[in-house]
């Protein structure tokens, strides 16, 4: 490759220069809000930082909870904002990293490798653990400088002075303790599910792989306001105070609003037992979005004052719940549908050019001829790059939902089109698979789709770039021999140029139930193409293909204009009754106004930055050939079968030339990884669970110390 072409150019290093400097402000800022989370428990913080914050504050604007609003939200939303910024940046100079093509192989950390592999958090890396303890360090701080702030002031005087006893004092101390902890996991509960959002890319993650998070930390949440409600119960049972269950004042603490939050929250927490969640997962999806009340009623509990430190991750969430909530509003242009013999389907969609996504990409999907509520996510097989105006997610009929899609197209005479609403695509903000000299992928039935998306970025990257790519070596484990088809899938049916041969490619098949190839048992795949329906329009960017930015300006723009709102409201309407009067503003009413302030601002920001953006995205429309419904020359019907068409084609053959086929064996991964001497091997699973945690063990056992492990699962 020309040295010239490596060089990064002057605006790109200007770009790095920025970046850096981006990076670093993040590094500051959230090591200062980490810092605040540590000393809010102490004395230090509550007696004497926050006062003279308050003190300093005008209440006549923000009232007590302005202080909270400037130290603990304001820093997590100002970094959401920098993250889009630096986000745009990287999609702009760094969608495909020209250093990347040198000799110079970047050395591949550690922090991936799993030391965890079996047990209830599943498969963690060294990383996870570490922030794993770090976080259950702070809520162990957290409780332990409450009890240590509360007990020295309980003695045998003041309980008596209350008619108290001592120990049950200190059970309220506990019980107030374990809320505070509670609210701490809570601040963090959000961020995981935040799709969209800008703090988990910055951080090299995804929603996908972020889900165990939002488990771990709702499973805490639950348990420590469960044993916090317990508590306090107990405390009034033995105290002759029964009757503060009943209490909903309108000043300070809400007890009844406590209360509904809990059993809100242990409804949702009994609907996410894997039993129940595996067995009657429309019971878990439609329980979960409970959420709200919960956080309502959880807000009504303490107040907005002392919420809004919790406030930062649900801000973020509900941006994002509304810009999907707007996207998936409208019905998607779907062109056509490979069927293939396994019970497995792949739905291609008319796209914008503006849209771009990188491999192992989700997309949400909602077909209401099927169900009207029901939202299951589904790998995007394709690649931007190599297919322009075409989207396709493959989906394999394994659950009810799957099998009646399946069956639908499966008789296509009853139905010329299909309705569908999309939510993303998302995937990893990057990605940079020539970091290694070889690629292992290990799949389990559907779970090769991810890698269709892997092979297909690198035929991009080795035909457009001419650099040189990794070895792929894709071990894949099917039941019978009809699912040999999805190997076909490798190829896109846009026709765009795949020329296959271009990369090292190895695949080993295993059919686990078959003895040989079936022949009365036809793998060939068939093409159903759709008459298009006028009111349906192609996927887009969103906020178009500057998305990062406008995430920014509506993050920053909607907290500003909350901020006014509130501002108003307590200027003109709440502080004149509480300091010209004897009366003191409900505390429930103040929390309602500042929730409808949030939607308000979130709603009209968010709305406006769609319609400025739909009209680009309207032209790009238009100006999209028109695809669909128009199956190839030379077909007689709306089905043809696509086996001659590719056994003619150089990458058809390529494929079938790099195809090894293993009939009732498994595979001896053991063996297999083992065999790689190569200094870094990338090693990626995607299957059942017992498939990725042998993976993960043989990565982590020591015995070869070159093996990279990533695990990519989509089942939570």
């Amino acid at each position: 490759m020309p040295e010239e072409m490596v060089k990064r150019s002057p605006s790109q290093e200007k770009y790095g220069i920025v970046q850096s400097a981006i990076r670093l402000l993040v590094v500051l800022l959230l090591l200062g809000w980490i810092f605040i989370w540590i000393m809010m428990p102490t004395n230090t913080y509550r007696q004497g930082w926050m006062l003279q914050l308050q003190a300093k504050s005008s209440f006549t604007y923000f009232g007590a909870q302005g202080a909270t609003l400037l130290i603990l939200t304001f820093p997590a939303l100002f970094i959401a904002a920098l993250g889009c910024v630096y986000l745009h940046i990287a999609k702009k100079t760094n969608g495909f990293n020209m250093e990347s093509c040198n000799d110079q192989k970047r050395k591949v950390t550690m922090w991936k490798r799993p030391v965890l592999v079996k047990g209830p958090f599943g498969i963690v890396s060294s990383t996870e653990l570490a922030f794993l303890l770090m976080f259950n360090a702070l809520l162990v701080w957290t409780f332990a400088t409450v009890l240590h702030n509360q007990f020295p002031t309980i003695t045998q005087k003041s309980a008596a002075a209350i008619g108290e006893k001592v120990w049950q004092m200190k059970l309220e101390a506990a019980a107030l303790g374990l809320g505070v902890m509670g609210n701490v996991c809570l601040a963090f509960l959000f961020f995981p599910v935040a799709r969209g959002s800008s703090v988990l890319p910055l951080l090299g993650l995804t929603s996908e792989s972020c889900i165990k998070y939002h488990i771990w930390l709702g499973n805490m949440v639950m348990t420590l306001y469960t044993f916090h409600g317990l508590g306090y119960i107990i405390y009034w049972a033995v105290t002759n105070q029964i009757s503060q269950m009943l209490k909903w004042s309108k000043v300070g603490i809400s007890i009844v609003a406590g209360e509904i939050a809990l059993l809100i929250g242990l409804f949702m927490w009994v609907a996410t037992i894997p039993r129940i969640r595996r067995k009657a997962f429309e019971l878990f999806f439609y329980t979960h979005h409970l959420y709200i009340l919960f956080i309502v009623f959880f807000i009504f509990h303490i107040g907005i004052s002392d919420a809004c430190a919790m406030l930062p991750s649900f801000y973020l969430f509900l941006v994002d719940r509304y810009l999907r909530f707007l996207q998936s509003s409208r019905q998607v242009r779907l062109v056509s549908s490979r069927v293939l013999p396994c019970e497995t389907v792949e739905l291609n969609f008319s796209k914008g050019h503006g849209l771009t996504y990188n491999p192992t990409s989700v997309m949400f999907l909602n077909i209401p001829s099927i169900s009207k509520l029901q939202w299951h996510p589904f790998t995007v097989v394709s690649n931007s790059n190599l297919e322009h105006e075409m989207l396709s997610i493959v989906i394999k009929s394994e659950g009810t939902w799957t099998r009646k899609l399946y069956q639908l197209l499966s008789t296509p005479s009853l139905i010329d089109n299909l309705g569908v609403s999309v939510e993303g695509p998302y995937g990893p903000a990057s990605s940079n698979y020539l970091r290694h000299d070889t690629l292992v992928m290990v799949s389990g039935g559907s779970g090769i789709t991810p890698f269709i998306s892997i092979i297909r970025e690198l035929i991009y990257l080795s035909t457009t770039f001419k650099c040189t790519t990794p070895k792929v070596v894709l071990i894949c484990v099917f039941k019978n021999s009809s699912c040999l088809s999805m190997l076909d899938l490798i190829l896109p049916i846009s026709g765009s140029p795949s020329d296959i041969s271009s990369l090292q490619l190895q695949i080993e098949a295993y059919i686990t139930r078959d003895k040989e190839l079936k022949r009365d048992n036809p793998i060939n795949l068939q093409t159903i193409w759709f008459k298009p329906n006028p009111t349906d329009a192609p996927i887009y960017a969103l906020l178009g293909p500057n998305s990062w930015l406008w995430l920014g300006a509506i993050i920053s723009s909607s907290f500003i204009i909350f901020l006014i709102i509130i501002g108003i409201f307590n200027r003109y309407y709440i502080f004149p009754i509480d300091h010209n009067s004897n009366q003191i503003f409900s505390f429930p009413l103040k929390s309602f106004l500042d929730m409808l302030a949030i939607c308000v601002s979130i709603v009209i920001v968010a709305s406006a930055a769609i319609l400025w953006n739909k009209k680009q995205n309207a032209k790009d429309a238009n100006q999209i050939q028109n695809l669909e419904g128009s199956p190839p020359a030379g077909s007689p019907s709306m089905i043809y079968n696509n086996a001659d068409r590719e056994l003619e084609s150089l990458p058809y053959q390529s494929l079938v030339q790099a195809t090894n086929v293993h009939f009732g064996a498994r595979p001896d991964l053991i063996r297999l990884l083992l065999e790689f001497k190569e200094p870094s091997v990338g090693v990626l699973v995607s299957g059942p669970k017992k498939m990725r945690q042998e993976v993960a063990a043989i990565c982590s056992s020591g015995l070869a110390e070159n093996l990279h492990f990533e695990s990519i699962s989509f089942s939570w």
